[in-house]
């Protein structure tokens, strides 16, 4: 789809309004404007821990808004596993760690449909362990890291 607000993002491949409906109906949140608030966050987050082409590639599949949000965060230093993903999202936003559980996997689990299974598993490969079970897959095994 093309966000109609910005016909010359061809590149988006959901608009803002479909994004966040997907969010507010997947987390039973109670209006748009919440589910608007918790899905900045949660990208914003996720832009503090993607870098390199996973990033672009994501980004580019998001519509304006979230793409800004998610791109406007500068990638920290220090990597996050999975959990400490959570708490750390739990702690910016003022949440409980199950709130802020809830939350990631309610925007992950749409941004993996946008993104679709190849695109997935670049981001997952790129992430520390634990990201998988948010991203709603399952972890088996632990991941083989290659040699830099």
């Amino acid at each position: 789809m093309i966000d109609q607000r910005h016909p010359d993002r061809t590149d988006v491949a959901m608009t803002s309004d479909v994004l966040l409906e997907r969010v507010r109906y997947e987390g039973a949140y109670p209006t748009r404007e919440r589910a608007r608030e918790i899905t900045l966050q949660v990208l914003a987050a996720l832009g503090r821990q993607l870098t390199g082409d996973e990033r672009v590639a994501l980004a580019a599949l998001l519509p304006l808004e979230a793409a800004l949000e998610f791109t406007g965060q500068v990638p920290a230093a220090e990597r996050l596993t999975g959990w400490g993903f959570v708490k750390d999202l739990a702690r910016r936003s003022g949440t409980t760690p199950a709130v802020a559980r809830w939350n990631t996997g309610t925007v992950f689990s749409v941004i993996a449909q946008l993104t679709g299974p190849d695109l997935l598993d670049r981001i997952l490969d790129q992430l520390p362990e634990g990201y998988a079970l948010l991203f709603g897959r399952p972890e088996l095994r632990p991941r083989q890291r290659q040699a830099a």
